[in-house]
């Protein structure tokens, strides 16, 4: 069975959204080091597939195959994609596979099969299902030392209250912090 990991980039107050679109879209770029990109390539582990969001896919299909010849870049597009989306047969980017119809069945299906560890990259709206229906295993969060006040948020409202454990933390010399946190499921009353 494989493990499903979450990792999202958010602010201090939990905002994630940081692509063109956002006022502030280049609020991790000061924070970015080679520290921080390799204690983010060594928590991401040797061998990964992704599994992403449509949205979350059609930024990284235009970024990753001309990102370079680097460590993360070749291990992203090596990763088998695994895209949450009602629109399979436009999938370009690859090694790649749609899943449609009945999304949790189908997550729950893949995550029963061998293989590596499922990483779950920004895809918003399927980290919260994710850990609604208690698939997630763990959720790793990549925090940024900034307050953004407004933008996308980490999770939806309508999300019921979860339980985390605390596994691991690593900071940069940026004030990045990596931490790792195992899903242990509904939060208790």
């Amino acid at each position: 069975m494989r493990k499903i990991r979450i990792f999202e980039h958010i602010s201090l107050d939990g905002v994630i959204e940081h692509d063109g679109d956002y006022t502030y879209g280049a609020w991790t770029t000061p924070y970015r080091s080679p520290a921080g990109a390799e204690l983010l390539f060594n928590a991401y582990g040797p061998n990964f597939d992704l599994l992403l969001g449509r949205h979350t896919y059609d930024i990284f299909s235009s970024f990753w195959p001309n990102a370079g010849n680097f460590p993360m870049a070749n291990a992203i597009n090596a990763a088998n994609k695994y895209i949450v989306t009602h629109r399979p047969d436009s999938l370009e980017w690859g090694p790649v596979k749609g899943l449609n119809g009945d999304i949790v069945k189908a997550v729950h299906d893949l995550k029963s099969t061998d293989g590596p560890d499922l990483i779950v990259v920004g895809s918003s709206t399927l980290t919260s299902m994710l850990l609604d229906q208690g698939l997630a295993d763990e959720v790793v969060l990549i925090t940024y030392p900034v307050l953004l006040g407004r933008g996308k948020r980490i999770l939806s409202d309508s999300i019921n209250a979860r339980e985390l454990a605390f596994v691991d933390t690593k900071s940069t010399p940026t004030g990045l912090l990596i931490n790792t946190y195992k899903h242990l499921g509904p939060l208790k009353k």
